[in-house]
């Protein structure tokens, strides 16, 4: 069994139950663009991407990208500190994992700024060594770069890291780098959706990471 030193998170869907808000702001920010309505189905397709991926089919200009992602983040932040808590046992599994030892880092497609907000709203500001965010990086998940980047700020290897997180785009960005992947299944997406990423690890719950790293 291999020996890690270091685990890298995702946020939204892994450590914060904020799925459903952003789904929210995706439907609120094609409502308000007059564009035509898309599924939650077709939108968790590109969950854990940034939101200039997730836009790009609408957009025919810089400036149109731009006035979408600031309609999505108006309405996302303005409910986000009400709408988003830490999935249950999430903040006590980080906890031990921190007190054991294990080197800790966030790797998401959330705006820097906004992954700390996340991290404190759940309680968890504490917890995370490095932060790396979708503009902290050229190329984003599943692209290798924000999971190498972490290790890099941290000082740490490939070897004997794991990237815990929910999607597809996770699973990829870990492998890719070189890390193990745990495929955590209380968050949105499903056993059966994730399988094609052949994780390292299927974690059904937090007990079963801190099981999984002996913390």
């Amino acid at each position: 069994m291999t020996s890690y030193h270091t685990v890298l998170f995702d946020l939204d869907g892994t450590l914060a139950d904020s799925v459903r808000l952003i789904l929210d702001s995706y439907h609120h920010t094609l409502a308000v663009h007059e564009l035509p309505a898309r599924t939650d189905e077709q939108w968790l397709a590109g969950l854990g991407t940034p939101l200039t991926a997730q836009f790009s089919p609408w957009v025919d200009s810089p400036e149109q990208l731009q006035a979408m992602i600031a309609t999505y983040r108006d309405y996302n932040l303005s409910h986000h500190d009400a709408r988003v808590s830490p999935y249950p046992g999430v903040v006590e599994m980080v906890q031990r994992i921190r007190r054991a030892g294990f080197r800790t880092g966030l790797v998401t497609s959330k705006n820097h700024s906004g992954a700390l907000r996340g991290l404190k709203v759940i309680g968890l500001e504490e917890t995370m060594e490095v932060v790396v965010g979708a503009d902290d990086v050229t190329n984003h998940k599943p692209h290798p770069e924000p999971v190498h980047r972490a290790l890099d700020q941290l000082g740490t290897t490939a070897a004997g890291s794991i990237f815990v997180g929910d999607s597809l785009h996770d699973m990829y960005s870990g492998r890719e780098a070189g890390a193990h992947t745990g495929a955590v299944l209380w968050g949105p997406f499903s056993r059966e959706h994730l399988h094609p990423s052949a994780p390292d690890h299927w974690l059904e719950t937090p007990d079963a990471l801190v099981a999984l790293l002996g913390a």
